[in-house]
């Protein structure tokens, strides 16, 4: 395994935004991240463990410490499961559930990052989440990595955006299996292109983000005098919810820009960095839109990035 130093982490996120690591390593077999991991140990300095690089914002100063990156991506289809490292690319697990006519992913049609980060995470889109659909995680503790987890749905604790793994923070995805069922292949093709029309359509994805910056907020956390004014935009997600789109909308904050970042006209969740932004221009305006919508609404957001340096790493 290599370990490569000072590698600009602008490079391995979606926001293109970063300083650079002090140490950076990609691992493509278990045996690598056992090995990265033991030089972790060595050096005692934070570790980061890095998925396909979206939902996170880097620091402008970096990271001094060791990022690691998972690239273990096989794939392997079995009667009603697939089987799929963690650094699989949702993009290349959906397209090989639908050529082999498997339904039960295609609302990740579109969607960003890893199979790891979207069970992490637990990601979801158009009612459908990834705790719908596992049967199984693997996943090693850092701290112990020789010694292998093996985890079922339930054992994983799926939340809204939220897992184990993400509580936890000291764990790494190796494994994923999900539950597939057979279906029309032409019909499931078409749901997957539909989702992804719908996304080209409705995101600014023509510039480098992190994705929706915020979670949506659960109707059950909105005032309730201010319940019945949300009616006709409450949506399932996949509990009723208000979408931080159309609260930050409402607070006027469509196209308000600090340096290179902005939030996003074509959906305000999204702070897109337009013109080299900084994390701190991004920063910025996260502030903004949280103090808007406190002052508005007597809502408090809850992020959905997660803002990395070496506070956030894992120590030994």
């Amino acid at each position: 395994m290599v370990i490569q130093e000072n590698i600009p982490l602008k490079n391995h996120a979606s926001y293109k935004i970063g300083g650079p690591a002090r140490y950076f390593a990609e691992a493509k077999t278990v045996a690598e991240i056992q090995e990265a991991l033991d030089f972790w140990k060595q050096k005692g300095c934070p570790l980061f463990v890095l998925a396909g690089g979206n939902n996170v914002l880097f620091s402008d100063e970096g990271f001094a410490g060791l990022v690691l990156k998972i690239g273990l991506d096989s794939l392997e289809i079995s009667v009603g499961e697939m089987r799929a490292g963690a650094g699989a690319k949702m993009s290349t697990v959906v397209d090989l559930a639908a050529r082999n006519s498997l339904r039960g992913l295609e609302w990740a049609g579109g969607l960003p990052g890893t199979i790891g980060g979207a069970v992490f995470g637990n990601a979801g889109a158009f009612g459908g989440e990834m705790k719908d659909s596992v049967i199984e995680v693997k996943s090693l503790n850092v701290r112990d990595p020789r010694k292998i987890i093996s985890r079922d749905n339930k054992q994983c604790a799926f939340d809204y955006r939220s897992s184990i793994f993400k509580r936890t923070g000291n764990e790494i995805i190796l494994e994923v299996v999900v539950r597939l069922q057979k279906g029309d292949r032409a019909e499931i093709e078409k749901s997957v292109r539909e989702h992804i029309a719908y996304r080209l359509e409705r995101q600014p994805l023509e510039y480098p983000s992190a994705g929706s910056v915020f979670k949506n907020v659960r109707l059950e956390d909105v005032p309730a005098r201010l319940r019945d004014g949300f009616k006709d935009v409450i949506k399932t997600d996949p509990f009723p919810v208000v979408p931080v789109a159309h609260l930050l909308s409402e607070a006027g904050l469509k196209g308000a820009r600090k340096g290179g970042a902005m939030i996003s006209e074509k959906h305000p969740n999204f702070i897109v960095n337009v013109a080299d932004a900084s994390a701190k221009d991004v920063l910025y305006l996260v502030a903004l839109a949280k103090e808007s919508i406190r002052k508005k609404f007597d809502i408090e957001l809850e992020e959905e990035i997660r803002v990395i340096d070496e506070s956030r790493g894992i120590k030994i």
